[in-house]
């Protein structure tokens, strides 16, 4: 059983997958590899970030000078 790779791990994967490939200079089959190797790293980095924003608590100051916790925001535009 392998260890799941960090955050910083699998985005570092990403950035090299995609470095490799914006080289334009391997073979069809090994660009294809690090190809799926960076959507991997990808969805690994997502879900990671998805688990760490439901985490997410911020806390807001009110106008009375006491503070309320109040549920992380998120931005739902997508690309």
């Amino acid at each position: 059983m392998s260890k799941q790779p960090t955050f910083e791990q699998a985005l570092e994967t990403l950035e090299e997958a995609v470095a490799r490939l914006e080289k334009g200079q391997m073979p069809l089959n090994e660009a294809l590899d690090c190809f799926e190797a960076g959507v991997t790293s990808a969805n690994l980095c997502r879900k990671m970030l998805q688990a760490v924003e439901s985490r997410v608590e911020t806390l807001v100051k009110k106008s009375d000078g006491t503070f309320q916790v109040d549920g992380f925001a998120v931005d739902d535009q997508q690309d």
